[in-house]
């Protein structure tokens, strides 16, 4: 994406930093690159970065690194599932890539769909959406290939859902549709662009890239990156509170009163972040409005632990109409007589789901798969999850782009504040995905590369 620059507004260094600490990169001869948060789209810009013999520091807030990549361990019986990010495309070349350079093995991770719908249980291609539907929304994803930039700009001033009403759904093929994409983009359709919406599905692979998963975990990824940037590079409990420009240099004041000085910034956090932060100078007010406009989608991830996997089929997903939404098979082509089952639920399910304790959610997942399985409960050893909405530095999964901002509000939180360059998923042509966060952390790299 091509990144504007704002017209410099000038400023101070932030007023008391003088006081604190002053830590510097050790060897000042080289370019020196500050990048805040080390969850995939920071450790890729830094990995890039130090490739090209630059000195990289990351400051992340979290006692961990990987950010919104969080896989879980159940250690006694050697499952994993993941709490974060779960899938890698077919489409996604730079994180297949980066499996082959370390040495980690993709394993198939797709599924065929289930549903349970108003308590009927169905299994695959004996439900789904009628011939009509599907025949004319074939034509609209094969026209969006043909669509020019302004009749784009048009579709992203609706709404995914009236996109779709004004082209004819049923209402029974809307209602699956809800749910369908409603599980993508982590809130109701009413609240995603109709471009946002059609290009999803129109740019991606067949199983809208929900095709493969690192084996072991996709925290592994993370855990090589690290390696190779080096972890004396990574300061765990740092959290950005203040950044000045003055000169060519930008000075970092984290929370602690700690300052780290640098050529450029990286800032490849979450928004909800970046507003957290004082600049000096201000951000634009152009900038700030962006911030305020995104919103990021509620997702809950919560997987049980089976004594065994009664839904034998290991490629097995459901979608639902009820509180946990969608199940799919967390534990396929991991070997063991017991399994996991991840409820996803999304917006308001989402956040229901996370005030559940630990035994009502079991109940809750289990009565949901009644109409399938009959009593589960009785199968169930442990529940572990995460919802991301009350996440203390995301408050969200991932972005959500509503009408009116896939191509205006995205445009401007891409754009470069003088030395200060942004990256992140939700600035990423792949957005929501780990595929995005690594293209977005390693074009601000390659930008500044070019630039020294």
């Amino acid at each position: 994406m091509k990144r504007r620059q704002f017209i410099k507004t000038g400023g101070t260094v932030l007023a008391g930093a003088a006081v604190f600490p002053h830590i510097s990169f050790a060897n000042k001869r080289q370019k020196n690159v500050l990048i805040i948060g080390a969850g995939i789209a920071g450790l890729s810009a830094a990995y890039k970065l130090k490739k090209n013999d630059f000195n990289v520091l990351l400051l992340e807030s979290r006692n961990r690194i990987g950010g919104r990549i969080f896989t879980y361990n159940f250690n006694d019986d050697n499952l994993t599932c993941e709490l974060g990010a779960e899938w890698v495309g077919a489409s996604h070349f730079r994180i297949i890539e980066m499996c082959e350079e370390f040495e980690l093995e993709l394993l198939n991770h797709q599924f065929e769909t289930y549903s349970i719908l108003n308590r009927k249980f169905s299994e695959p291609n004996r439900w789904g959406y009628s011939s009509e539907w599907s025949e004319k929304y074939s034509r609209l994803i094969e026209n969006y290939n043909q669509m020019s930039e302004e009749d784009k700009k048009k579709l992203d001033r609706l709404d995914w859902w009236r996109y779709l009403v004004n082209n004819g759904i049923s209402e029974n093929d809307l209602e699956i549709k809800e749910l369908f994409d409603s599980t993508d983009f982590g809130e109701t359709i009413r609240q995603v662009s109709a471009y946002a919406g059609i290009a999803e599905y129109a740019e991606s692979s067949p199983k809208n890239e929900m095709d493969y998963h690192i084996n072991g975990g996709n925290s592994l990824l993370i855990q090589k990156l690290a390696d190779k940037v080096g972890i004396e590079n990574i300061k765990l409990k740092h959290t950005a509170a203040g950044i000045s420009q003055t000169g060519n240099k930008v000075k970092v004041v984290c929370s602690d009163g700690k300052i780290f000085e640098a050529d450029k910034v990286i800032c490849t956090i979450p928004t909800y972040g970046i507003q957290k932060i004082k600049w000096d100078p201000d951000l634009p007010e152009v900038y700030k409005q962006a911030l305020n406009e995104l919103q990021y989608s509620r997702i809950s991830k919560t997987s049980v632990l089976f004594s065994e996997r009664f839904w034998k089929d290991e490629s097995m997903d459901i979608i639902t109409d009820t509180l946990p939404h969608y199940f799919f098979h967390s534990s396929k082509n991991q070997f063991g007589k017991k399994g996991i089952l991840t409820s996803y639920a999304i917006g308001d399910k989402a956040y229901v789901m996370s005030k559940l304790n630990e035994q009502n959610k079991i109940r809750e997942i289990s009565m949901a798969l009644m109409p399938a399985f009959g009593d589960v409960e009785k199968f169930a050893e442990k529940v572990v999850s995460y919802y991301w909405g009350s996440d203390q530095f995301t408050q969200g999964a991932y972005a959500i782009y509503n009408k009116n901002q896939w191509t205006r509000v995205r445009d401007i939180l891409s754009t470069r504040f003088e030395n200060i360059f942004f990256a992140g998923e939700h600035l990423a042509d792949w957005q929501g995905f780990m595929e995005g966060s690594v293209n977005s952390g390693e074009e601000a790299a390659e930008i500044i590369i070019n630039e020294s």
